[in-house]
């Protein structure tokens, strides 16, 4: 039997129409999509010369001037241009199933760029961080950014590669890429009253990312395993 909390949320997703989300959007990623991405499209529908694709390449624009602005050391600019770039990297999907225009290559044009404004948000934390704590030395921000870095680049790698493999990763995980922006966005918000916000969210996402992708792999080489034992 169903719970009341449990009710709320299928009502919750079962409220959202169909150009509002992707079925591989979980979390953090829906919500953004549904109540802040969703109330940008229509606008941006009714404007004629708009593609998709223009959509694209704005928000990785702004991801990527949201890392440079970090590095320079402004934290709260910094979250408010990625705050941005993230209710946008919505609204280039909604707009293109809105229209009918969804394709291939859209996808994978989106998903390239998206690493793009990851990586840049990512280094431009690292150096607000070498900046604005000279405490924590290099010897170990270093290490720590590269394994945060890498771990985040693998959580959207693994689920590409397991989903042309035809791989189950199992459930879905908090490490998908909208709960990582958000947290790199509060970080930056956090500098205002926090200047080690970011050294905390540095930490979160390397051992989150990365202990999903542990999971991920220890996962599929258990159900090959039990596979295998069944044949």
């Amino acid at each position: 039997m169903k719970g009341p909390l449990n009710e709320r949320k299928t009502l919750a997703l079962s409220s959202s129409k169909p150009w509002q989300t992707k079925p591989s959007d979980r979390f953090v990623l829906r919500w953004i999509k549904v109540h802040l991405s969703a109330r940008v499209t229509p606008h941006l529908a009714s404007v004629p010369g708009i593609h998709p694709w223009m959509i694209t390449v704005a928000s990785s624009a702004l991801g990527v001037l949201a890392g440079l602005f970090f590095g320079l050391g402004w934290g709260f600019t910094a979250g408010c241009f990625a705050a941005l770039a993230q209710i946008l990297d919505g609204v280039d999907g909604q707009l293109a199933r809105m229209r009918g225009m969804e394709t291939s290559w859209g996808a994978f044009w989106d998903s390239t760029l998206d690493r793009y404004a990851d990586g840049a948000m990512m280094v431009g934390m690292c150096a607000f961080i070498a900046h604005e704590m000279p405490n924590i030395s290099l010897g170990i921000l270093i290490p720590l950014g590269t394994v945060a870095l890498i771990g985040c680049q693998l959580i959207s790698y693994t689920t590409a590669r397991a989903e042309t493999l035809g791989l189950n990763l199992g459930p879905p995980t908090l490490a998908s890429k909208g709960t990582r922006t958000c947290i790199m966005i509060v970080a930056a918000w956090a500098t205002v009253f926090w200047k080690a916000a970011p050294a905390a969210a540095l930490i979160a996402l390397a051992g989150i990312s990365n202990t999903v992708v542990l999971h991920r792999l220890l996962h599929v080489r258990a159900s090959e395993s039990r596979a295998r034992s069944f044949k």
